[in-house]
């Protein structure tokens, strides 16, 4: 283990054999992304030689849909994502059609669990009197809007900014569309304390988390998460959580983590995610998925030849 607390050695498997495999679950940030956010050409092979097997992987993270070029060009098979912390379902095939100006003649939204507006409303207001100094942001499906307070995002150019009440106004039409998370951000409070102190305040209402190194949160509607959307696209396979191995590193992935029948933290991991999972790999910038996945394709080689 280095001196900031990285395991920098094999990965610590979980006690006990590990059932077969069939479905894979990672994050992408700090998990199968390098810091610089490229796909190491290990971590490609690697995902490749698991389709190739059988085995599904399923990119399942905090990103909205329209960041996701970083992996799309490395899914197999059936193309799905869960973005937005389980929010949606993303088709990433037909999102490539998109960017690439081919004809998309599938949904880039398979599947969404939205936040409803009231109840976003409520956090806000909830949050606004709990930790004054908080500023809001809102992630639809049809992009993000926030408020001028927010940091800007210089990926999204085209925003709206207002007042969060405004962004969460109903139109009269009914046609607005499905808010998938409000993001909450705190220029003084630490991002731990910031956690604590939304949950306890307003945990009653959404699902509530972070996967930033800022103190910026991550609000969905309630029962949302990595994990439940994780957990209906399995049941929709006849895949069971023993059959998952699941990756992360912040406390956006300790359900999912706890779920999966295997789980590693990474070695760059939150210290709530590594008391989650079942196992450690090394850090993200060491190719630790990759290695794990190496691993496991290597044991059922040798089972099939036994």
């Amino acid at each position: 283990m280095g001196e900031d607390g990285a395991v920098t050695s094999a990965p610590q498997r979980p006690d006990g054999p590990i059932p077969a495999t069939r479905l894979i679950a990672t994050d992408l940030d700090g998990t199968l992304l390098r810091d610089d956010k490229s796909v190491s050409q290990r971590t490609v092979a690697a995902l490749a030689a698991a389709e190739e097997a059988g085995i599904a992987v399923f990119f399942v993270t905090g990103r909205p849909a329209r960041w996701m070029g970083v992996v799309s060009d490395h899914v197999q098979g059936h193309g799905l994502a869960i973005c937005a912390n389980g929010a949606a379902v993303v088709d990433l095939h037909a999102i490539e059609r998109h960017n690439t100006g081919r004809q998309t003649t599938g949904r880039e939204f398979v599947h969404v669990r939205p936040l409803p507006r009231i109840t976003a409303l409520k956090v806000v207001e909830v949050l606004r009197a709990a930790a004054p100094g908080t500023s809001f942001a809102v992630e639809l499906t049809t992009g993000i809007n926030y408020e001028p307070q927010y940091p800007p995002f210089f990926q999204d150019p085209g925003a709206n900014v207002a007042i969060a009440e405004e962004l969460l106004h109903e139109t009269s039409d009914g046609d607005s569309a499905p808010v998938l998370k409000v993001l909450a951000h705190h220029s003084e409070l630490a991002p731990d304390e910031f956690l604590a102190l939304a949950r306890a305040a307003a945990g009653e209402y959404a699902s509530i988390t972070r996967s930033s190194p800022t103190s910026l949160l991550e609000i969905s509607g309630p029962g949302v998460s990595k994990a439940s959307t994780l957990a209906l696209c399995c049941e929709e396979r006849g895949i069971s959580p023993s059959e998952v191995v699941a990756f992360g590193d912040m406390p956006n992935d300790v359900e999912m983590l706890g779920w999966a029948g295997t789980s590693y933290a990474m070695g760059n991991a939150h210290p709530d995610v590594i008391a989650a999972a079942s196992g450690r790999t090394v850090a993200n910038n060491e190719d630790g998925v990759a290695l794990v996945i190496e691993r496991i394709l290597a044991e059922r080689a040798a089972r099939t030849e036994a």
